[in-house]
């Protein structure tokens, strides 16, 4: 099994709107940085556990745990040209950007930034390095334990 963390602003999918979705199971869709979609496309396996992360909002941080729960498949948004994530170099019989989608695990309390930031167990931690702007990171496994048992009380 491998760890992830993803993002997602609060305001177009948070971990209450997974929780509240239908079959607690959404698409992880609107990706549009190519080392981004890698991990997704081809790194990615049903099963994988990853951190739901809120960004872009007033408190970003950790804010639960959900699971990948499908092969990847292309994102119908970046065929419609209505959708903000349109991409007009796209084509449907060569997409460039895949999704999968993710399961509701659990919800935890947020655990902020600054506060992963104050553990020197995640120093090298890539959601904390300098210029990181990925919406979908590696997670070792050392730091989903920590951050698991010691951050959100989990055994």
């Amino acid at each position: 099994m491998q760890y992830w963390l993803m993002k997602s602003e609060p305001e177009e999918v948070s971990i209450d709107d997974l929780e509240a979705a239908l079959s607690q199971r959404a698409a992880w869709f609107g990706v549009r940085n190519y080392q981004a979609r890698n991990f997704m496309r081809d790194a990615m396996k049903v099963g994988d556990l990853a951190f739901f992360y809120h960004s872009s909002c007033a408190e970003p941080g950790i804010a639960g745990i959900c699971e990948v729960c499908s092969e990847p498949y292309p994102d119908e948004t970046q065929f419609s040209t209505v959708n903000p994530y349109f991409d007009p170099k796209s084509k449907p019989d060569n997409p460039r950007w895949w999704l999968r989608d993710v399961r509701f695990v659990s919800k935890s309390r947020l655990i902020p930034l600054a506060q992963l930031r104050a553990c020197p167990e995640l120093a090298n931690m890539r959601l904390l390095a300098r210029g990181n702007r990925l919406s979908i990171m590696p997670v070792s496994e050392s730091e989903w334990a920590f951050i698991t048992k010691e951050l959100m009380g989990l055994q």
